[in-house]
């Protein structure tokens, strides 16, 4: 075994908390950090245009491509579940949508036992780490890392959803990530001057240079060591060679929420029949890891457009896609810089509901699956999301070995409630594309489909076509039950020297898209962990 050295701390995983935390840990100098990460460098140019994430959906060199196990509810398909590989992780290849979650998800993980996570707690976190276009107030900062900026023009489609949305009752919003997230308005994205502003750009750029931070690509962490149960380093493979790291004060996981479980389940922390059944040695017998995966699943409504305005108008004509390209370059403008949700906004289904319990993502295209070559008409789409899913799932190592996939199970629509919110969701959007606003550009509703009618009809078609949105979260929880895996301190329950950072310490997921979240993970965990080496 080849030994990379000592150091004070080792991150595993250069993702959106691990790029932060690579950056906080080494800014003063003081403490020697090294970053793992099993993907390359960030060097496809399409990581770094907006729209370039279609491009990089299914490209197994930056993307692990997992899939579920097979989903009961959803007819047992193997859902597709898209995970960065690659500097940034998947902040590198996500849809760029800056949300940061309802105030009552982090008031409800605060009241149940996780002190210094109420909104209040994380709000300065979600503050210091924006470069907000629109400027500093109450809610948002600048001078931070993260670039936060609106979409770079309006567009038609989208005007009229927002205005349609209003006729049918529910209230302009300028700012879901201000006072209150409830209403319909334009997504801000994590983006600058019309190019991607991932993790890897924001947090580990800067701070590349620095003598005291070493970072590895290609590197993927096969266990962590332990000492007893003191974690004390890790080791990798390279190539042929078995190599190693050690770290004098802690090992930090921030491989995210489908393989921060694994890495801990093939360490020797995790269920123990588990690890038994796989010749795993037992280091703690910890029945909570890779268990509460929760995953938001969408489910998309297509409608052909009556104005040939679409994105997918832009692409079927020559003339117009080399002008497309030709705008993009020349002024960093147009379809190239829009982010995977243009416009959207936050429902409740039920007025009763205190908070929106959907999330609709609005998109001037439309494609027959994600991934899939734009549709050869006029197209435009709207996605259903619920955001606040009851349903729970698993990861479980299959095998011992780091490189083969685990097991993942969403348990999508595992819940009454579940499949209720879903079938809410698609009604809503009809609702909204059938008012005055939308009707000089509603055509026709391709899919479902104007015959797909009742709840079972609706509910039936969203068991053979909905989808994740790429969310999964919560399979490492946070807590101060027997059954959580970290403690408000993100430590590793029954070891020491480790700590996990990243989606899979929620809790439950958040009410929206999850990177800005999990980026005040990470901001959150620099301070935690500086704050216990100073003692």
């Amino acid at each position: 075994m080849t030994s990379l050295g000592v150091f004070d701390f080792i991150i595993v995983g250069a993702g959106s908390a691990g790029c932060v935390l690579a950056n906080r840990l080494s800014a003063d100098g003081r403490h020697r950090v090294l970053l793992l990460e099993a993907g390359g460098q960030d060097l496809n140019p399409w990581i770094h245009v907006p729209l370039g994430y279609g491009k990089l959906f299914l490209d197994e060199k930056v993307n692990w491509r997992f899939h579920t196990e097979p989903e009961p509810n959803l007819d047992n398909r193997r859902i597709f579940q898209p995970r960065g590989k690659v500097l940034g992780g998947s902040s590198s290849i996500n849809g760029l949508v800056y949300v940061r979650g309802q105030r009552q998800d982090f008031d409800g993980w605060r009241q149940a036992g996780n002190v210094g996570w109420g909104f209040e707690d994380v709000l300065p976190y979600f503050i210091r780490a924006e470069d907000q276009a629109r400027g500093a107030d109450a809610y948002h900062g600048v001078g931070g890392p993260l670039s936060v900026s609106d979409q770079g023009e309006p567009h038609p489609l989208c005007d009229a959803f927002i205005l349609a949305s209003q006729q049918a009752g529910h209230p302009r919003n300028d700012d879901f990530n201000g006072a209150e997230q409830e209403g319909a308005g334009y997504f801000q994205t994590t983006s600058r001057r019309g190019r991607r502003c991932s993790a890897a750009v924001a947090y580990l750029n800067p701070a590349k240079a620095r003598r005291n931070l070493k970072i590895v690509t290609h590197a993927h962490v096969a266990r962590v060591l332990f000492q007893d149960r003191r974690a004390v380093g890790v080791e990798w493979r390279d190539g042929g060679e078995t190599v190693s790291a050690t770290a004098q004060r802690e090992v930090i996981l921030s491989a995210g929420a489908i393989q921060t479980p694994q890495l801990l389940q093939l360490s020797g922390v995790g269920p123990g029949a588990l690890l038994q059944d796989l010749g795993i040695p037992v280091v703690r017998d910890s029945a909570g890891v890779g268990e509460n995966l929760q995953d938001h699943l969408q489910a998309r409504c297509v409608f052909r457009c009556k104005e040939k305005i679409t994105f997918n108008d832009d692409m079927a004509n020559p003339l117009r896609a080399a002008m497309t390209g030709l705008r993009y370059l020349l002024q960093q403008k147009g379809p190239l810089t829009v982010s995977a949700g243009y416009a959207g906004g936050f429902f409740r289904t039920d007025p009763r509901l205190a908070t929106p319990d959907i999330e609709v993502h609005f998109i001037n295209f439309s494609v027959n699956k994600m991934g899939d070559a734009l549709d050869p008409f006029s197209g435009f789409t709207a996605s259903s999301c619920q955001l606040r899913p009851e349903s729970r799932g698993h990861v479980r190592a299959k095998t011992p070995h780091a490189q083969d996939a685990p097991a993942i199970f969403c348990n999508f629509l595992g819940t009454e409630t579940d499949r209720a919110a879903q079938v809410a969701g698609i009604k809503l959007i009809r609702d909204i594309i059938a008012q005055p606003a939308m009707q000089p550009f509603f055509e026709s509703e391709r899919l479902p489909g104007p015959e797909v009618r009742s709840d079972a009809e609706i509910l039936a078609y969203i068991r053979a076509n909905g989808g994740s949105i790429y969310h999964p979260s919560c399979t490492a929880r946070m807590g101060v039950d027997p059954g959580a895996v970290v403690d408000p301190r993100l430590n590793v329950l029954g070891v020491e020297g480790l700590r996990v950072a990243d989606a899979s310490i929620t809790p439950s997921v958040v009410s929206g898209n999850c990177n800005a979240a999990v980026i005040m993970i990470g901001e959150k965990a620099a301070d935690l962990v500086l704050e216990d080496a100073r003692r």
